[in-house]
């Protein structure tokens, strides 16, 4: 059965409606047919609807082709006569078409509405990227300019924008509530709060759109921003202000880093954001958890919308994050923004733009996908003392298809970012928590943005490590093995052991510190593998409880003197006998 729509802008008679009826049968005998009477704003007439088949015989329509036909005579007279110049009879008609709206020359109608897409007729005066009035309430964001329509993405409810209806330039892009009342709130792109608390003032507001500060009002990345994730800190570096990719296959621990980043910024006069793009509901509610938890939704705010949510909504999520940052940054605050994923932000956009019937590229995206996410992530920076001195680390997240960094979003996005953490799922699925491919992970920043310390103990880490995986691989298919070969083998396993790293756990800088010294300087050698993690966590202890003034020194000037590391090497040969020692008798 298929249901026809008649709207009429009065109700129609018993014999009106069985003539009509009568005659709508007779042209189509294929199929049984329901109708449905519906009265709209349509002046006169009737309009007929046929699924995405529209009869209009509206007085509305007649207007409007009027209209743009004075439009057109009116703006080629050739003393430049303007639209407001109009018949006053017509004016009054146009004004009375379009609810009474004395602005009518900025009023359109939908022509065609499926899917959350809308394209208006009459809109002369529309931008690009302006925020559209449907109806009454709903919203749209306009993204196509074509001649005689303009294609807009309805921000609402995708259902609340239907064919007919009035849609009304704002003359703004759209605005989103900023400041710190955001703080420990849960919100949508839209900046209306979701987390069941009060609602949100919104005195103070940002455009989702702005532009990337200039190079002149930046400053070189040098400050270190760091995770508490021992393997990221030591040797793939984040600064504040960088952009540092995190990539790899579905449930290979990515959320899980940018999550115990967030936690590590506990106390550090740090604000982050997380928006969550098209993510199942459940794994959004658990990380909210686990912030809460850890006392970090005080500093945090997350920007969300599930795999339920409209791709338009799904699109504008990210540049909503980045205004909310962005305020921060601006009042001199240094803030860190994850955006999980840009892979699904990118699927929203193909939908978007394919629904939009924009030309299609390579793998069905659009030709500007590269350009929606440079745009974000340039925003991200470290400013310079004259704006502020505040700073956007950016750490953006891209799933990968069985480890394929080549594919074509991967690809976008690494050339990019400042750099990259690749997941491997081997390595994951081995054990090795996080699971990052030192080979192919990187810091284009480097140790510019790491303390003295670090950078001094882990200055080998990366080869050591490398050197292991090469010699791993060749002695699966060696019988015997020489002294030297099975001590960098034996070094390399209980590097990668001392490594791993319980999720939610991130650790301090005097805790890396400690457990890296130990690890470059060769004091796990008498160390059982099973053993490492216990003998790194009591090390710790042990010179908190004996050597508090050393890690206080540490602390302080980010390095050690040369005395202060005779020292340290005595306190750890000395703890490295008693372990051995308590172990042997256990």
């Amino acid at each position: 059965m298929r249901e026809i729509i008649i709207k009429s802008s009065v109700p129609l008679t018993s014999a009106q409606k069985q003539r009509l009826e009568k005659g709508l049968r007779e042209a189509d005998k294929s199929e049984e047919l329901r109708f449905r009477y519906v009265i709209d704003a349509i002046v006169g007439g009737v309009m007929i609807v046929d699924g995405e088949d529209v009869y209009d015989a509206s007085v509305a329509s007649e207007l409007r082709r009027i209209r743009k036909n004075s439009e057109k005579i009116l703006h080629s007279h050739k003393d430049g006569v303007s639209v407001k110049d109009i018949p006053d009879l017509l004016k009054s008609k146009l004004s009375e078409m379009i609810d009474h709206k004395p602005d009518f020359e900025h009023c359109g109608k939908v022509i065609s509405a499926a899917d959350g897409v809308i394209k208006v007729e009459g809109l002369n005066n529309c931008r690009y990227g302006e925020l559209l009035l449907v109806g009454t309430g709903g919203f749209a964001l306009a993204m196509n300019l074509e001649k005689d329509t303009v294609g807009a993405i309805v921000l609402s409810d995708a259902d609340s924008a239907e064919y007919g209806d009035y849609v009304y330039t704002t003359g703004k892009i759209i605005e989103v509530p900023v400041g710190e009342e955001l703080l420990g709130r849960v919100v949508n792109p839209l900046g209306m709060p979701l987390d069941g608390g009060k609602r949100i003032s919104g005195d103070e507001t940002r455009c989702i759109e702005s532009p990337a500060p200039q190079i002149i009002d930046r400053q070189k990345v040098s400050e270190p921003l760091e995770t508490g994730i021992l393997a990221i800190d030591s040797m793939i570096p984040i600064g504040k202000g960088q952009r540092e990719l995190i990539i790899g296959d579905r449930q290979t621990g990515k959320t899980s880093i940018a999550t115990d980043a967030i936690i590590n910024q506990k106390g550090k006069n740090v604000y982050c954001v997380y928006v969550a793009i098209g993510q199942r509901a459940a794994g959004v509610g658990k990380l909210i958890s686990t912030l809460k938890k850890h006392g970090a939704m005080e500093y945090t705010t997350v920007v969300l919308t599930t795999a339920d949510d409209s791709a338009p909504l799904q699109y504008i999520a990210p540049y909503t994050g980045a205004a909310i940052a962005e305020q921060f940054m601006y009042d001199g605050k240094d803030v860190l923004i994850v955006y999980d994923d840009l892979s699904k932000h990118a699927v929203a956009y193909r939908a978007i733009s394919l629904l939009l019937r924009r030309p299609a590229g390579r793998e069905a995206y659009p030709g500007d996908v590269f350009y929606i996410h440079s745009r974000l992530l340039e925003r991200a920076a470290k400013l310079s003392d004259e704006m502020g001195g505040g700073s956007v680390t950016a750490l953006p997240i891209i799933e990968t298809l069985a480890g394929d960094i080549s594919a074509y979003i991967p690809t976008n996005v690494i050339s990019i970012t400042d750099g990259q953490i690749y997941l491997e799922s081997e390595l994951f699925h081995s054990g090795v928590r996080p699971a990052i491919n030192v080979g192919l992970s990187v810091s284009r920043v480097g140790g510019q943005a790491q303390r003295p310390f670090i950078r001094k103990v882990s200055s080998s880490l990366r080869l050591d490590i490398a050197h292991y995986r090469e010699l791993e691989v060749f002695a699966q298919f060696g019988s015997s093995l020489g002294d030297s070969t099975k001590a960098v083998l034996d070094s390399g396993a209980k590097t990668v052991e001392a490594l791993k790293q319980n999720e939610g756990e991130p650790m301090s800088f005097l805790k890396e510190a400690v457990s890296l010294y130990a690890v470059s300087n060769g004091f796990l050698k008498e160390i059982p593998l099973r053993c490492v993690g216990a003998f790194l966590r009591e090390l710790y202890d042990h010179f908190e409880e004996k050597q508090p003034a050393l890690l206080r020194s540490l602390s302080d000037r980010g390095a050690l003197d040369h005395r202060e590391e005779i020292r340290f090497n005595e306190v750890i040969e000395a703890f490295v006998k008693e372990f051995t020692e308590r172990h042997a008798e256990q």
